[in-house]
């Protein structure tokens, strides 16, 4: 097995998803820190990338509804179509925090602390979900389809509560923006 192009290419794919998933956390980590100065603002970014969450979300169903009737083409297409949105995304998320300062929730009692479990939750999640997803992908990508469905089963529940739960918290924040 180790002499076979698809294994080394499997290795390096798995190197390159590891390295890229580190990435993308070391960046978010520093949009916490730096700030572009921007002269115009990109405050219209948070609900357009909280509409792609929800875009992302119905889309993952409807993926979910095409490989469950056979229909792996289409399945593979909305895929495709879902990490781009995904990474779009990613990108608005990314320019947003690097030129806005991050907004306070200002909710108070007892849905303050939903709104926080929420946010927790789908922090946490989010970062899981970048190697999943990316992995879940290879798998397909490689035909390795026996691996592809067994991760399938983590990454789709959790990468549909992400894109459900970034809407939700976009909802809980919006009255905050300024």
């Amino acid at each position: 097995m180790k002499n076979n192009p698809t294994h080394k290419y499997s290795t390096l794919f798995n190197v390159l998803i590891v390295v890229t998933s580190i990435v993308i956390y070391l960046v978010v980590a520093l949009l916490f820190n730096i700030r572009i100065p921007n002269e115009a603002p990109l405050s219209m970014l948070p609900p357009i990338y909280a509409t792609i969450n929800g875009l992302t979300a119905v889309l993952l169903l409807v993926a979910f509804y095409y490989i469950k009737i056979g229909k792996r083409k289409t399945h593979e297409r909305l895929m495709k179509l879902n990490i781009f949105l995904s990474l779009l995304f990613l990108v608005m998320y990314v320019a947003y925090h690097l030129t806005s300062d991050s907004t306070p929730y200002g909710g108070e009692g007892a849905i303050r602390y939903v709104y926080f479990i929420i946010l927790i939750s789908h922090i946490l999640l989010s970062m899981a979900l970048i190697p999943l997803v990316l992995f879940t992908y290879k798998h397909a990508a490689f035909r390795e389809f026996g691996k592809h469905k067994r991760l399938s089963r983590f990454t789709f529940p959790i990468w549909l509560y992400v894109t459900v739960t970034g809407v939700v918290v976009y909802l809980m924040i919006a009255p905050y923006y300024s």
